[in-house]
């Protein structure tokens, strides 16, 4: 007998061959708050109504409640070459009385790379007392698969996404290895003890202690339900079997072990589909629509949408809405803001309930959605 969890897991993968659930008949307002933006990565909401935004390349902007865009001064320098550069940013949950915030971006040179993240201080218009606090080992020689997606947890402790370098694959599966992994630590880098390898236990001697879960590919979404607190992830596979994840402390997501993708050259990457131990993906996309930006949404405009997740899709250049029920199964998904047609990179809820996205384009886009 098949189980209610493989016959959803079936269904949303061959639902991506067909067309998608419709959405709500409601047009949406599309308003442009930037443009012209090299590759434009993330954005973060400041208290007073100001936006922070990234641009690949490596700067960082303020867009001003009245339109304006201003630099920001202090950027560490970032690696920019093919995926890598500026990445995310995100504040610290107590940013109105500290001002931090922090960077995660590529770093390095070009035969030993990694993915860094910074904290700093935003100081008007600079970054001041900036800090590397923590940066991703062993080193990689390819200019891609960084992850770099980070989000603050309920407890206050920062998770971080690192990719598997695409060439070190099996370096997902080590735990030996930052590579393929989330990684938790304290608000300043240090591992923390709760975290499931602190304390090499179990045999997995030489474990890295920020280690939260690890068997990833390349994640590019991460969010965190903060009514549910729930932890959700999703990455691109290969050539099909792109996944949404419901992160659990300690837990291997499979890759490259257990795949529904295959590899480029159209080859076998391995026999199993699912194997004993590993955790399915909630959501699974075949062929790829390279999700990228995560929301929870949790906001005003939709009260209909309490709970249900908020995706971009590089390759499909589109906005998708999963419905997520109260036990946090995927039970469908529906193209929403038909309007927007483009490469969507960043996903965001605003604290007034809008919706936030940037497009991945060399004259990049900020855009904000509304009813």
């Amino acid at each position: 007998m098949v189980s209610f969890a493989k016959k959803l897991l079936i269904t949303l993968t061959v639902a991506a061959y067909g067309p998608l659930m419709a959405g709500a008949a409601q047009a949406e307002q599309v308003q442009v708050m930037a443009s012209g933006l090299d590759h434009p990565w993330s954005i973060a909401f400041l208290p007073a109504g100001d936006v922070l935004v990234t641009e690949r390349a490596g700067r960082l902007w303020r867009l001003g409640t009245g339109g304006q865009k201003r630099a920001i001064a202090g950027v560490p320098a970032v690696r920019a070459q093919s995926q890598g550069g500026l990445f995310d940013v995100v504040l610290h949950p107590k940013f109105a009385d500290n001002g931090l915030i922090y960077l995660s971006y590529a770093a390095g040179e070009e035969g030993a790379n990694f993915t860094r993240v910074t904290r700093a201080r935003l100081d008007g218009d600079r970054l001041v007392e900036a800090k590397v606090i923590f940066q991703v080992s062993p080193a990689k020689d390819t200019p891609v698969h960084f992850g770099g997606r980070m989000a603050f947890l309920p407890d206050g402790s920062l998770v971080l996404t690192t990719g598997d370098g695409f060439d070190y694959r099996e370096q997902a599966q080590r735990l030996q290895s930052g590579l393929g992994k989330i990684m938790r630590m304290a608000d300043d880098g240090r591992p923390l003890a709760g975290n499931p390898f602190a304390n090499e236990r179990g045999g997995k001697a030489g474990a890295q202690p920020h280690i939260w879960s690890y068997g990833h590919r390349n994640p590019q979404g991460l969010a965190v339900d903060a009514v549910t607190g729930w932890l959700w992830e999703h990455e691109h596979g290969p050539r099909g079997g792109d996944e949404l994840n419901l992160i659990q402390k300690g837990g291997n997501y499979g890759w490259p072990v257990a795949t529904r993708g295959l590899d480029y050259s159209g080859a076998t990457i391995s026999p199993f589909q699912t194997y004993k131990g590993m955790i399915d993906g909630r959501a699974v996309w075949v062929p790829s629509i390279a999700p990228s930006g995560l929301a929870v949404y949790r906001g005003a405009l939709w009260p209909q949408w309490q709970g249900d997740l908020i995706i971009g899709a590089l390759v499909n250049k589109e906005v998708r809405r999963l419905d997520v029920d109260a036990a946090g199964r995927v039970v469908g998904q529906s193209r929403i803001f038909p309007k927007i047609s483009a490469r969507i990179r960043d996903v965001r809820v605003a604290p007034d309930g809008a919706v936030w996205l940037t497009t991945d384009e060399d004259a990049g886009k900020v855009l904000r959605v509304t009813p």
